[in-house]
Formats: structure tokens, C-alpha cells, sequence
């Protein structure tokens, strides 16, 4: 997509960049590489530990298939709230709305997908807790399942409020109810008092289960039957784990009325936030 770079700073001093070939910053003389339209505002490190998460990052590749997985068979039942959200708020192609870890995502042609990762998809590469935007250049900011895998995830909240235009909104997903994933790290998880208070500083417009509770207990039961059953034997597990998830998934559907309980926050997989730069 086209992206205006007149909304970039340098990353590493917040200061003005020049535009030839690649980018370069006025002051500190910071060279960030534009390659085939693409923005690389840190170093590419696609080094993943984990052999599972190495699976994932695999069938990232492929975004339709992934994002098909996530949709239909995965334990977490998600509503079109976010399609609901973008077809109010996003109805000039004047707007700049960003999706920070957006994976290889690509939820509309209108946002600005930018990652740590070097997917097919990602407009910029960057690191998300030192966003390399002017102050209050951006309209819209999307984060989904993104919060829980970074170490301070106040640092990030603090960046999207520097980057947000006054009357800017948000629309954030963080887990609840989950069981480990790591991408590559998983740090915390949220209520949602715990999300209220992490976005004190925006006008908050809504929070509602963005992932209901059958989602939540099935995460846990999925887990817990494969533990249970592979006696320790970690290949075991990873195959019943597998196994049991393409079986049960479509107790997940039951989400599409257990999600507006009245205590369905209770055990929810996660929580949606959705607020306002004041």
C-alpha cells in the first residue's frame, strides 16, 4: 500500500527523515532500508526457539489458510466485532489507521500492517514499543492478541497515545482466559479492569468479551485432556493436542450466544477495549 512518509520520524531520536532510495534521519544520519516498498525500521531477526511456534510462523506464510485455522478450528469463537468496528471508523481513505503486530494479517488495504516480522503482509518492520510516527500523526489503531507477548506492555500504550491524533480511537484485543502460546514470548493476561486501568489515559467508549467463555473453557480443556492423556510424552501431547482441538473445536460456536451473558466476563477467553484519544 502507499504510505505517506511524511508521518515517519527517525526511531532513534524522534527526529525528521529525508527520502531518497531509503530513508535517512536529519539528525543522528540513521540509514532504515526501503525495499520493494517496504519499510525496515529495525534489523530483521526471524530466529524462533520454540519448535511449535517455528510451525506457526510457517503457516503464517500462508494467510488465508492461516487465518482459516484461527477462524474455524482453533478453541477461540471471534465475533466480527473488529468488521463492525472498521466499517464505522474507517470510512475515508484519508485516515491513517495502523495494525500494530499484525502478523501476516491483512484485515483491510486502508491500514498500515507493521510488525517485527518480515511477513508478506507487513508494510513497515518495527519495533512496536518505539513506533517510528510523528507525534499525533495516526487516526486509528488496531493491536489483537498482541499485548500480552511484550514485556511492558504500558511502554506500548504509552507510544500509541504519543501517536494518536486527539479524537483518534483504539480498538485493542488482549486474552484472558488462554492457555501459554508463545509468539515468541507470552507475558500476561488481562481482566477487564486490568485493561481499563492499563488505558487509563483514553477516553474509554466500550470494553466487552471479545472471545466468550466456551472459548476460554475449551482453550483449558483441549490443553488439560492432552496433558492428562500423554502421560508426560511431549510428542504424545503435541499430536493429542492436535487431535482433540480438530474434535472439539465446534463447541466454540455455542460463543454465538454465551458471549452477551451477563457473566460471561467471567471466564472469557479475552477482552476488547475500545477508547479515545482525548
Amino acid at each position: 500500500m502507499h504510505i505517506d512518509k511524511e508521518i515517519f520520524v527517525c526511531p532513534n531520536c524522534k527526529k525528521e527523515l529525508s527520502f531518497d532510495k531509503n530513508l535517512v534521519c536529519t539528525f543522528c544520519n540513521k540509514i532504515y532500508p526501503v525495499i520493494d516498498n517496504k519499510y525496515y525500521f529495525t534489523s530483521v531477526n526471524n530466529t524462533i526457539p520454540d519448535k511449535f511456534d517455528k510451525i506457526k510462523y510457517y503457516l503464517k506464510q500462508f494467510s488465508g489458510f492461516y487465518n482459516f485455522l484461527i477462524t474455524v478450528v482453533s478453541p477461540v469463537y471471534i465475533p466480527l466485532q473488529l468488521k463492525h468496528f472498521l466499517k464505522k471508523e474507517l470510512v475515508s481513505d484519508n485516515k491513517i489507521a495502523i495494525n500494530l503486530g499484525s502478523g501476516n494479517s491483512s484485515i483491510s488495504k486502508k491500514i498500515i500492517n507493521a510488525d517485527l516480522y518480515d511477513y508478506s503482509n507487513v508494510d513497515l518492520i518495527c519495533d512496536i514499543s518505539n513506533l517510528p510516527f510523528k507525534n499525533e500523526s495516526a487516526d486509528l489503531i488496531i493491536s489483537i492478541a498482541v499485548l500480552e507477548h511484550v514485556t511492558i506492555p504500558q511502554q506500548i500504550v504509552e507510544e500509541i497515545y504519543r501517536i494518536l491524533k486527539p479524537k483518534g480511537k483504539i480498538y485493542i484485543y488482549i486474552p484472558f482466559i488462554q492457555g501459554y502460546h508463545a509468539s515468541p514470548h507470552d507475558y500476561q493476561r488481562y481482566t477487564i479492569s486490568g485493561m481499563k486501568f492499563l488505558f487509563k489515559d483514553f477516553k474509554i467508549l466500550e470494553t466487552k468479551c471479545g472471545s466468550g467463555p466456551t472459548s476460554g473453557f475449551l482453550w483449558i480443556f483441549q490443553e488439560w485432556l492432552a496433558i492428562l492423556l500423554s502421560f508426560g510424552i511431549k510428542p504424545l501431547y503435541r499430536f493429542l493436542h492436535l487431535a482433540i482441538m480438530g474434535v472439539t473445536f465446534p463447541l466454540k460456536f455455542l460463543d454465538v450466544l454465551l458471549i452477551h451473558h451477563p457473566f460471561a466476563e467471567n471466564i472469557a477467553s479475552g477482552f476488547t477495549i475500545i477508547a479515545e484519544k482525548e
